[in-house]
């Protein structure tokens, strides 16, 4: 028989571990219908016909973010046979809130009680059989991390399935008897099969969860009657008096069935007093980033990526194909694109794979230890100070992989401010395509400074972008306010599974490379003819002299960048067609640099870019294709999570005026300062837009200066 089961728990209780052991490669990622929170589903991979939904990370089932929304519809709406609640057994008191709420939907549950590993490790004790019988569900003890006792999961949970017993934790009898009274009063709750649950809710006065039952204002009536009974005897509001009794009854179960094996510091606990610790927590984190790119550009971009560029793509695939077309007498054009155009665009592009799949297979690493969720708690404390809270990091960060899920992720902070002000800096960090770029510069313009940091310079860049877009924003009026308080549960640290990083190194790669041979291939191709027809729309050759489409589009739009530094046709046609993806950038460079008289190879996308830019301009050039509006893809998360055309032009406006302005300062003042070029009108624009931005970080805001003269007219008085 087919069953379905749903993992439902808190975030980092490793319920996305366990999804991906119980699946293995039979799983699907996509996006629950008219929302963009991720939706996986798989089949167990030892019995197909077992489907398995792994719900987003949530605390609770009250509508507070998109991700609670999603999973309590999906559990009311698609009634999966069972629940598989996953609960960090480490931190149980914390995760067994969500048990309570679960156990009212009315949907058999079996607790699968993880990373019993790390409890036994801290030397703690649990009662299994008696917190199961308090609770009332079967639980098993597993190390999804450590594939222990998976397979026992499913096991129960087709008995539990079957047998269909579902258990649900009362209240104490004084809360318990208004429950019964609205359950009793209301015929709409009453006939629901969730009457347990849409009780609760209108108690908790849950408007949102309750909006789907029909209600008369007679029984509307009653229900507002019991609840003011109620909250004139417990002095509370009817959620806050919920709330009391699950941490009663959950402190309670605790205290009978675990056992604290020692009361000093975990090693957790040790390493975080040096990682978290308020002096050296920052420098530590540069030195961590700064050693991933220094790994993942210099060793791995010196050998490796040299070598898949030159030898692989420039010899043995563009050497050869051309040798071959060339044998077979096809036309000079149609080799020309194939070699000159598509091997050279996406072999450019491919050619850096090396290099991010090293970046994500560091990154990957630090997600499973627990490290980032450090990070976030890190930066939180600097966030706040510059009006951001520390949830705009987890989109940030989840940006460094792709601006477009980083964009998507910020439905997870409550206030809107907050999520709009996020939703316009996420896209400044480097992604896994502008690392394409990054490479490139450290490789060609930077190469004789030992560009290996030009890398990380990129990355606390983004950070600084961020925090300055933070500063300058949260002084309007639109932006005002204070950010909304960050909560977050720091998982215990563990040994990496090489399983899990593997697959999520691999997962991001292929993205990339899929991208690679879709949407690059597409603009390539696109580019090869552009550069190919002139504008009399007859084929060229390429040269210096050529009058092509592409080379008349770059001089027509070059003095726009020219202040910039980059004001050559050929890195104005590259930024523009970065607009469609950022990998196009970089794939520009090699249709351009593939059609001279050089071979196809990274060797002369190099050197290409080392004739074109200096160390101002090319800082300059990266900047302004890091900060300025990303790819297509991204614009239209943009326009879905603004849910609005004047914030979307206002987020894409205030992207491309910021990356302007930075760029503008960095080539104008390095030119002078640091090339010794003499000072010209746009230096002293750029000196005017420095002083501009320093007085929009540092004003005082709107609400500060009203405060001050009503503080002055009140003193008067």
């Amino acid at each position: 028989m087919s069953i379905t089961i749903a993992l439902a728990g808190n975030p980092n209780s490793g319920k996305s571990t366990l999804f991906n052991a119980l699946t293995g490669s039979n799983q699907y990622v996509g996006n629950w219908p008219g929302v963009t929170v991720e939706k996986k589903e798989g089949k167990y991979k030892k019995d197909k016909s077992i489907k398995i939904t792994d719900l987003p990370g949530i605390y609770s089932l009250s509508p507070y973010t998109l991700e609670e929304v999603v999973s309590r519809e999906y559990l009311i709406n698609e009634k999966p046979d069972v629940i598989v609640n996953v609960v960090d057994a480490s931190n149980i008191e914390r995760n067994l809130y969500l048990s309570t709420q679960l156990s009212e939907i009315g949907i058999p549950i079996v607790i699968a009680l993880n990373m019993m590993d790390i409890v036994q490790k801290n030397g703690d004790k649990i009662d299994v059989n008696k917190l199961g019988r308090l609770l009332g569900y079967p639980i098993v003890e597993i190390s999804a991390l450590r594939n222990k006792n998976i397979d026992k999961v499913i096991e129960t949970a087709i008995s539990v399935a079957k047998t269909n017993h579902v258990h649900i934790n009362s209240f104490d009898e004084e809360v318990e008897k208004y429950i019964k009274e609205i359950e009793s009063q209301v015929s709409s709750v009453g006939m629901s099969e969730n009457r347990r649950w849409y009780a609760v809710k209108l108690f908790e006065e849950d408007e949102k969860a309750t909006a789907n039952l029909q209600i008369s204002d007679a029984e509307r009536k009653t229900v507002e009657d019991i609840i003011k009974r109620a909250q004139e005897e417990f002095g509370d509001d009817g959620e806050g008096i919920i709330t009391d009794n699950r941490y009663t009854f959950i402190s309670s179960a605790v205290a009978d069935t675990v056992k604290k094996g020692r009361s000093g510091m975990t090693t957790s606990d040790k390493i975080d007093s040096i990682v978290t610790n308020r002096f050296l927590a920052l420098p530590i984190f540069a030195a961590i980033i700064f050693l991933i790119y220094y790994v993942s550009v210099n060793i791995v971009g010196a050998d490796i990526t040299d070598w898949v560029n030159d030898e692989f793509f420039g010899e043995m695939i563009g050497g050869s194909v051309r040798a071959y077309l060339e044998g077979a007498s096809v036309a000079p054009w149609l080799t020309s694109l194939i070699v000159d155009g598509v091997i050279a665009g996406v072999g450019g592009v491919l050619g850096f794979t090396p290099i991010i799949a090293t970046l994500y297979l560091f990154l990957s690493i630090l997600e499973d230890i627990g490290y980032m969720s450090r990070i976030a708690f890190i930066l939180d404390r600097i966030f706040r100070k510059f009006g951001l809270s520390g949830k705009s990091f987890i989109p940030i960060l989840i940006g460094t992989g792709c601006s477009v899920p980083g964009i998507m992720s910020t439905r997870t902070i409550e206030n809107e401010n907050d999520r709009k002000m996020t939703i316009i800096v996420a896209s400044f960090m480097p992604c896994g395509a502008k690392t394409d770029i990054i490479a490139l510069f450290a490789a060609s313009v930077f190469a004789g400074a030992n560009g290996w940091w030009f890398a990380p310079v990129c990355y606390f860049a983004g950070i600084l972008a961020v925090v300055i877009s933070g500063l300058i924003l949260k002084k309007t009026k639109s932006f005002a306010g204070d950010p909304a308080p960050f909560v977050m549960e720091l998982p215990e640290y563990h040994m990496p599974l090489v399983s899990n990083v593997l697959r999520t190194t691999w997962d991001r790669v292929r993205a990339f490379i899929v991208k690679a041979g879709t949407v690059i291939l597409l603009a390539t191709i696109v580019i090869w003819f552009l550069q190919n027809i002139s504008t009399s729309f007859e084929f060229v050759e390429f040269s210096e002299d050529s009058s092509s489409i592409l080379e008349a589009i770059g001089r027509t739009f070059a003095p726009i960048f020219s202040p910039l530094g980059f004001g050559d046709w050929a890195a104005t046609v590259a930024t523009m067609t970065g607009l469609v993806a950022k990998e196009v950038v970089v794939s520009t460079f090699g249709v351009v640099a593939g059609l001279g008289e050089v071979g196809p190879d990274t060797d002369s996308m190099i050197k290409y870019a080392a004739s074109v830019f200096t160390m101002a301009s090319g800082l300059s050039f990266m900047l302004f294709n890091q900060l300025c509006i990303p790819c297509f893809a991204a614009v239209g998360a943009i326009r879905e999570e603004m849910r609005s055309a004047k914030w979307t032009w206002f987020a894409l406006g205030y992207q491309m005026v910021f990356a302007y302005s930075i760029s503008l300062m960095v080539f104008q003042f390095a030119n002078v300062f640091l090339l010794g070029n003499p000072a010209t009108a746009w230096t002293y624009i750029a000196g005017a837009i420095f002083v501009v931005m320093l007085y929009l970080m540092f004003r005082k805001p709107k609400e500060a200066k009203e405060m001050a003269k009503s503080a002055v007219a009140e003193s008067g008085k």
